[in-house]
């Protein structure tokens, strides 16, 4: 029998596809995404991982089973983005200050703060292994399509590269196991309402990535 996350992966595949092959990452994947696009994506980027993943790590991090291994992956990797946008803009010269919050971004970081702030440690986990293995999905098709050539050492390389990395991989792997090891019987209301998670997830991914010349 599958498991919940196996389950939930193969719920709507289209749906999945939209959200990790987006027009934005298929820019990126074969190096025609506009320089300015790509700024403006970063800074809403920012907005989601330094101001409300935090929060959403921190009303869950008291209801959710980590172990100290995983609990220090956890803080190792929130600690290396907070500096990592910074640096990324700088030394590529992405304008990440004064862009406006896309109503895309609003919505995730508003369901985010919703999750977090419930009652049930099933939602949060399955919410957060949902955005971060979409996220991983969605960064390694990138990493995998750039000419590696031509493409070495730009920004989408460094970013793909990050965002695809095995410490990251090792991080969405031990969510994947969080979520199974509940121990969600199939058919029961948890069962659904991880359903109802993990599509709302995939549709506010798909969201998150700015339109083809969308710059503000």
């Amino acid at each position: 029998m599958a498991s919940l996350t196996q389950h939930l992966l193969s719920l709507d595949p289209s749906a999945y596809v939209a959200a990790t092959k987006h027009q934005f990452l298929q820019q990126a994947g074969d190096g025609t995404l506009d320089h300015s696009c790509l700024g403006f994506w970063l800074s809403q980027d920012k907005i989601y991982a330094a101001h409300a993943y935090p929060r959403f790590i921190g009303s869950l991090i008291a209801l959710i089973p980590f172990g100290d291994s995983n609990e220090k992956l956890n803080q190792r990797i929130l600690m290396s983005w907070f500096s990592f946008f910074e640096d990324t803009a700088t030394r590529w010269g992405l304008e990440i200050e004064g862009r406006r919050e896309r109503k895309g971004t609003r919505d995730y970081t508003a369901e985010m703060g919703r999750i977090a702030h419930g009652t049930s440690i099933l939602d949060g986990l399955v919410f957060l292994w949902a955005m971060e293995k979409i996220y991983l999905d969605a960064w390694t098709g990138v990493h995998e399509s750039l000419d590696k050539t031509t493409m070495a050492g730009t920004a989408l390389a460094v970013l793909s590269d990050n965002w695809s990395c095995p410490e990251f991989v090792e991080f969405v792997d031990r969510l994947k196991i969080l979520v199974d090891d509940m121990g969600v019987v199939p058919g029961s209301a948890e069962w659904k309402r991880a359903e109802e998670v993990f599509r709302r997830t995939v549709e506010l991914e798909e969201g998150f990535w700015p339109s083809d010349g969308e710059v503000s």
